[in-house]
């Protein structure tokens, strides 16, 4: 989320750094963090328990849990218990970055999973990959993550690789071809959706972009926009930001008539989303990496140890996503046999076919991921439902 100037983070982390450094325990500059962690291996969770989007952060953090729990019952990761250290980011890119060089300097982690959104990810990357410790994000999707450097990963599903597959699934499967795209052009998240969608559109035929409206997190009034898109008649609403505003812009869609559906990524996913826009919503549309319908084996089985951990809950994208963040790591330090972030991250860089319970992940050559499938959920009878595996090609 973009609450703050890029220039106030540096000077947050600056701080940080500074207030942290006189502390004893800070590790020694250049030496693995994990030398030093005694008998446990701790990765930092990076993400909001608090505000507006904790829904992502919230599930993540107990999807780690998980993970840890499972592994140390089994003996742990190379004589190692797995430790999980939290913090709460708030969503704040200034508290990200706080919480970043902490988990770094005096919590002395061998890696981070988080932060679920991008705009946050992108600030604590740095600082991540300067100390020489693995972050790996299990939510952003957005353009400018992994660019960063060779310490920094994600296994969530990309826009770039989740957005051309559902284009081609509308055209062809649903026959539709008008395309309304509303950016919230203060969130990073938002304006890197919306433009992986445009890019992708441009190559298939059938798809025409009709309008393409601007608007900002936290607005309440998206009357001029619906206008405007309303005298298009597309066939979806393309919205590239969170659930908020996405479900205010669908209750004015339908005061003003328009019946087409919207259609967005994970941050549409969330029982918010139909709590806050009730019957406008029915039958939009969220693009995930998860859906605990149609099952894997290892999906089958995490499914069941988390309706059984909470009460019969299913879990979601992010509980899935935090989990398989983990695992990858733990089966990275295993690979390397070395709890040194700077070898055991070549043997992360290297993962091909991992069986997630999220999908099969392999990591390409810019640790970025490839996960197949692609699940379109839709909201029915006031639930998300699965609409739709899509195959994503993973060469």
């Amino acid at each position: 989320m973009n609450l703050k100037k890029w220039g106030a983070v540096l000077v947050v982390a600056a701080l940080a750094a500074g207030a942290w450094g006189c502390k004893k325990q800070e590790a020694k500059e250049g030496q693995p963090a994990a030398t030093q962690a005694g008998n446990t291996l701790k990765i930092g969770f990076l993400g909001a328990l608090s505000g507006d989007v904790a829904m992502f952060g919230k599930p993540t953090l107990e999807g780690m849990k998980m993970a840890a729990e499972e592994i140390n019952a089994a003996g742990g990761v190379l004589g190692k218990k797995i430790e999980i250290v939290e913090a709460d980011d708030r969503g704040d890119k200034q508290e990200g970055a706080s919480v970043t060089q902490k988990f770094i300097s005096r919590d002395q982690v061998s890696a981070i999973v988080g932060d679920p959104t991008t705009g946050i990810t992108k600030v604590a990357a740095p600082i991540a990959q300067k100390a020489g410790v693995v972050l790996l994000s299990a939510g952003s999707t957005g353009p400018g993550v992994v660019e960063t450097g060779d310490f920094i990963f994600r296994d969530t599903l990309l826009d770039s690789i989740a957005i051309p597959a559902c284009i081609d699934y509308f055209a062809k499967d649903l026959k539709f071809q008008k395309v309304a795209i509303v950016t919230s052009d203060n969130n990073d998240y938002s304006v890197g959706l919306s433009q992986t969608f445009r890019d992708a559109a441009a190559k298939v035929k059938e798809i025409k972009i009709v309008a393409d409206e601007k608007v900002k997190d936290g607005d309440k009034d998206f009357s001029a926009q619906i206008t405007n898109i309303k005298a298009k008649s597309p066939d979806v609403i393309l919205f590239s930001g969170y659930y908020t505003e996405g479900a205010l812009i669908m209750k004015e869609a339908r005061k003003q008539g328009l019946k087409c559906s919207m259609f967005g990524g994970d941050g549409l996913f969330s029982p918010k989303f139909i709590e806050l826009g009730g019957l406008a919503v029915e039958g939009s549309m969220a693009a995930l990496g998860f859906s605990p319908e149609q099952a894997t084996p290892e999906t089958t089985k995490f499914v069941e140890a988390f309706k059984s951990k909470h009460n019969g809950e299913l879990p979601g994208l992010f509980d899935a996503q935090g989990y398989d963040a983990v695992m990858l790591l733990a089966d990275a330090v295993k690979r390397a046999n070395s709890l040194d972030p700077k070898v055991f991250k070549d043997a992360l860089a290297k993962t091909k076919n991992f069986p997630g319970v999220s999908g099969t992940i392999s990591m390409q050559a810019n640790r970025e991921p490839i996960k197949s499938p692609l699940s379109l959920l839709a909201v029915k009878d006031g639930k998300f439902v699965l609409k739709a595996k899509v195959p994503v090609k993973m060469d």
